[in-house]
Parts: structure tokens; sequence; C-alpha cells
């Protein structure tokens, strides 16, 4: 079954006769529109770095070979916007610590990024690089263009080295997506990525893994022979989320 590969098995079975570059996964076929297990688009843009100060550019090629995280929000001097990219920045140091590298995206100019990190409270000490896309072309190839808008969804994609896209993350404008749960979803890509294990639900660092990679056939309809319930979410989990829906619910 599909899960039961990672995503360099997938690729590998996917137009085997196509001839593919060593080390590069052919692009899998998935429905239209979805990017992940498909190669990260070609692109080219201006950008603002924030940690220099100074107007840069930025391109596809930069981040070939490297774990990338691309990040579209929908635009500058709005109020969910500035959040996010603090929280992102807040979660750099770990970022750079696992080797990944984070380009923020909007669909305004790089002279308005300049201008909202210089003024926006929340972006003080920020260290990202915004790319800018007035253009449309990264926010369409992306499949995030909000058409007639001129602006991006909130969305959010994860590369491995061999540029293929395998977490993306889209959302409507109002709701702010959770760092602390990506940098959870990061690392577990790169140790599936490292070792062609599997990762279960809620899976963290010292947790059990599934070792479909040696023992497929017998854990096949005994994946709880391997994991239990409170593998995958322990009390404290079931706490947090009691909490929070108590809170919601007043």
């Amino acid at each position: 079954m599909a899960c039961e590969k990672d995503t360099k098995e997938l690729a590998q079975d996917t137009n085997k006769t196509t001839p593919k570059e060593e080390g590069i996964m052919e692009e899998i076929k998935t429905q239209e529109g979805v990017l992940v297990l498909k190669q990260m688009p070609e692109f080219k843009a201006e950008a603002y770095n924030a940690e220099t100060g100074h107007y840069t550019e930025v391109s596809s090629d930069d981040y070939k070979g490297k774990w990338t995280v691309v990040c579209f929000y929908p635009a500058d001097f709005t109020f969910v916007c500035p959040t996010e990219i603090a929280a992102m920045n807040a979660a750099l140091p770990f970022l750079k610590e696992l080797g990944v590298e984070v380009l923020a995206v909007s669909t305004d100019t790089k002279f308005s990024h300049k201008r909202f990190v210089e003024t926006e409270p929340l972006l003080k000490d920020l260290k990202l690089t915004i790319a800018a896309d007035p253009n449309l072309e990264l926010s369409k190839k992306f499949g995030v263009l909000i058409e007639g808008a001129g602006l991006a969804l909130r969305g959010r994609f994860l590369i491995n080295p061999d540029g293929q896209i395998v977490a993306e993350e889209v959302q409507a404008p109002p709701v702010g997506r959770s760092v602390k749960e990506f940098v959870r979803q990061i690392i577990a890509h790169q140790h599936a990525y490292k070792t062609g294990e599997v990762c279960p639900a809620n899976w963290k660092p010292g947790k059990k893994t599934l070792p479909v990679n040696t023992d497929v056939e017998p854990m096949t309809g005994n994946v709880g022979k391997y994991v239990t319930l409170e593998d995958l979410i322990d009390e404290n989990d079931i706490k947090e989320m009691e909490e929070m829906v108590k809170a919601f619910k007043g």
C-alpha cells in the first residue's frame, strides 16, 4: 500500500522508464492542484532580507539540495500575518539546527516588505527573507493565489533535499498556523527520509516508529502490536485538547 512506502519508493514506482538524474526523485503524478510528491516549482523573485536590511534576489536554485520551507501569507500590514511571521522567526534557531531554509512570500513588493518589517513591532529582530510576488507568478505556481484579489492564501510547503514537496498546508486567511506542530512535522519527515521508517500519528522523537522498510509483511493488519493508542496520544494530549475546548466554550 502507498502509506507503507516512503516518498523515495513512491517516486521509483512511478514512470520507471523515465531516466532520472542520480539522487533526484521523479515527479509523482498526483491530482491536479495537489503539489505533494511533486517537484518544487522553478522561480526567481526579488526579496527583502530582514537580517541584513537589504534587498536581494532569490530563486529555486538557492534551495536545491536543502530542506526548505516556502511560506505564503496574504499581505503586509494586515493582522494575522505578522503574528505568523513572528512565530516562524522565533522558531528559526530550531529550524536552522535542523538544516531548514525558510522563505516567506506575499504578493507585496520588496519595498512594502521593508517598510512592513521596519514599522510592525512584532517583526523587530526579524531574520527571515521575504520574497516579493507582485506579478503573482509564485502564488500561481504554488496554487495559493486568490483569483481576483491579488493575494495568496496561507500556504506552507515543506521541500526535501531532492526538491520534492512532502507537505503542504493551505488555510483561509482568518486563522494562523501552528509553528510548533510544523516543527514536529519537519522532524518526522526528516526521520522518515533518513531511515525509511514511517511515523504514526502525533509522532515525536523518542516515540515508536513503524519499520515498514523491514517488517512490512508481519505488520500488515497488526499495527497495534507495534504501537498502542497510548503511544499515539497520551494523557497530556487529552488534557490539552480538553482545556482548549473548555476555554473555547467558556
